[in-house]
């Protein structure tokens, strides 16, 4: 569980990571930005998931626990961007 951030990284948030666009079936993980309320359960902290959708300024995510799929609402400054490749079978 994150508790404090870098110091290099406190002061303001950038408008670029409060403003990010995510497109639908991008892969994404959940890196929680501890200077905002954050509206998720904290279990998800660094989980990753598939953008399903939006509502309103937040972000759908399909997050795999444990052995069912759920969708979760988040705001999109607690959303990181990934590479995700997906396995050939």
């Amino acid at each position: 569980m994150v508790r404090r951030k870098n110091i290099r990284l406190r002061g303001k948030i950038r408008f670029s990571e409060y403003f990010q666009n995510f497109k639908k079936d991008e892969a994404v993980a959940v890196k929680r930005e501890i200077s905002i309320v954050a509206s998720f359960p904290s279990r998800l902290q660094g989980r990753t998931g598939i953008i399903s959708g939006k509502r309103g300024k937040s972000y759908l995510v399909k997050i795999k626990d444990q052995n069912l799929e759920k969708e979760f609402i988040i705001e999109p400054v607690h959303l990181k961007k990934i590479n995700h490749t997906l396995k050939a079978e």
